[in-house]
């Protein structure tokens, strides 16, 4: 299977690649970072490639992402935070944030989707957030870009399953990632992130359309969401207090 990886360089991308890292399969690792690319391609017993381009340059992401030719999967994991506050997040911040985690997506599926059409299967895999069921004040940017990943996805699904073309949607809580090592504050239910990439992986398996995890911190998110609107703004103020 030939699989395309999103974020490769260190956290959930490259413990993913670790994962599929196994004979019958052909990894192609993208990210900025050309040197932790050629480590962790180091460490991997199977045919491996990586691309080096930032994701927000568009232009050359579509080119290096057209000379690819035609895959089986994409698991599209890019992804960055500006951090927590509840100052107003600078227009160049918000929008490298937008064009990382949702923009760049549609950049590389622009290209992917035609072949995936033609060859009538594919996987298309989205690792978006539990951040994206309640958008904390604290996290304007991060939130809202997740949301919307949630609505592309979605839209996707239905456009493509005629064509046998699978789409995953992940929703995880926190993973003992380099993003979440930044938080300051104490995160609900972290998993490691070993644990996290099993789960990922288990649920692309089974083709889940949308996997939420771990189950208590994504009841807690939705039981609070359910909230008469007046209750719930008084209780994201006082978490909000608390975090920041």
């Amino acid at each position: 299977m030939k699989i395309l990886i999103t974020g490769a360089s260190s956290g959930i991308g490259a413990s993913l690649a670790r994962h599929y890292a196994r004979p019958e399969n052909h990894l192609i690792l993208l990210a900025r970072d050309k040197n932790r690319l050629q480590e962790l391609q180091n460490t991997l017993a199977c045919e491996t490639d990586i691309i080096d381009v930032d994701v927000c340059d568009f232009e050359l992401l579509q080119e290096k992402i057209k000379e690819i030719g035609s895959i089986d999967m994409v698991i599209l994991n890019a992804g960055i935070s500006v951090g927590h506050s509840l100052e107003v997040t600078p227009f160049d911040d918000f929008k490298r944030l937008y064009d990382t985690n949702l923009l760049s997506y549609h950049a590389i599926l622009e290209p992917l989707l035609p072949k995936f059409k033609e060859q009538r299967g594919g996987t298309i895999v989205f690792i978006s957030s539990l951040a994206s069921i309640i958008t904390m004040p604290s996290s304007v940017a991060y939130s809202s870009s997740k949301r919307a990943l949630n609505a592309y996805a979605e839209g996707t699904r239905y456009k493509y399953r005629a064509y046998g073309i699978d789409v995953v949607n992940i929703l995880p809580g926190f993973i003992d990632t380099p993003l979440t090592q930044k938080n300051g504050f104490s995160m609900p239910f972290l998993m490691s992130l070993e644990e996290g990439s099993k789960r990922i992986v288990k649920a692309i398996e089974k083709k889940k359309r949308i996997y939420a995890f771990p189950l208590r911190f994504y009841m807690l998110i939705k039981a609070i969401d359910m909230l008469p609107h007046s209750l719930k703004e008084r209780l994201i103020s006082k978490i909000t207090s608390k975090k920041i």
